[in-house]
């Protein structure tokens, strides 16, 4: 009989809220987890300007493994101004600080007004922009401020990401128009919300695909075993290459080797 060799997928989660409370316990171990299950980089996302600090030092800890964003998720656009968003610079001097991000708008819980969330959205475009850096965006029901804000500065951007994408079909062609990645999360594993993601993954071309956990948050709901906490980790990446691998009728190694490439041309780690 022929030997059967187990397949070693090298994969990059670019979404992961390493600094929640939910890891306190265990950071290291989900850090090691993660290693063990082929996940052998990661993103860690910062919301405000503290957070921002917390996410640097952290992927300094664990080079060439963990690297970071900075920037002003839009729950917080009210906590600063536009100026304050220049504070951010002295970290991007930093070699494991990759993007802007996470910024851009929610007009669905609207934590802060929406005057103000385009506002730091706009800033942060500009800071990239200045800095030639890509940038982590975040959008919910907010689409089309979202495209009018970012259009004008598209040209500027060396890349961009809207991660977490579940939106429609137009949607997806405005972000592809803009020539975006589009990040997708364990939400594609949902047989009840993720139905619609899981037709709009097929329509995504694959030089523009990211595949992210958002951990500790969308843990993949066909897991099997279950786990026995709700907390996602990025060890459960390979289960959601595994789900759009399927869903858009490639092999997994190719899916990888390419979607690795991505991650590598956006963020240049």
């Amino acid at each position: 009989m022929p030997n059967r060799r187990r397949i070693s997928l090298v994969m990059f989660d670019i979404a992961l809220n390493l600094t929640s409370s939910q890891f306190d316990k265990d950071r290291e171990q989900v850090l090691q987890r993660a290693q063990a299950a082929g996940v052998s980089g990661m993103l860690l996302l910062a919301s405000d300007l503290a957070e921002s600090q917390q996410v640097s030092d952290l992927a300094q800890q664990w080079p060439g493994v963990c690297y970071a964003s900075a920037g002003v998720h839009p729950h917080h656009a009210k906590s600063v101004s536009p100026t304050d968003i220049a504070t951010l610079k002295p970290l991007f001097t930093q070699t494991q600080v990759l993007a802007v991000g996470e910024c851009g708008l929610d007009f669905n819980r609207d934590f802060s007004p929406r005057p103000q969330q385009e506002a730091i959205f706009e800033a942060q475009l500009a800071l990239a922009a200045e800095l030639k850096l890509p940038v982590v965006m975040h959008e919910r029901d907010a689409h089309q401020r979202f495209i009018d804000i970012l259009k004008p500065w598209r040209d500027h951007l060396p890349g961009a990401v809207l991660h977490c994408f579940t939106s429609d079909q137009a949607a997806l062609k405005a972000c592809l128009d803009l020539d975006l990645y589009i990040g997708i999360t364990g939400w594609v594993c949902d047989e009840r919300r993720g139905l619609d993601l899981q037709q709009r993954v097929k329509e995504i071309p694959i030089n523009r695909l990211l595949l992210e956990t958002d951990a500790p948050y969308l843990l993949p709901r066909d897991l099997k075993p279950k786990p026995k906490s709700r907390r996602n980790e990025p060890c459960y990446l390979p289960h959601i290459y595994q789900r759009v691998a399927q869903l858009r009728g490639e092999s997994l190694v190719e899916l990888q080797q390419q979607v690795q490439q991505n991650a590598r041309r956006l963020f240049s780690f």
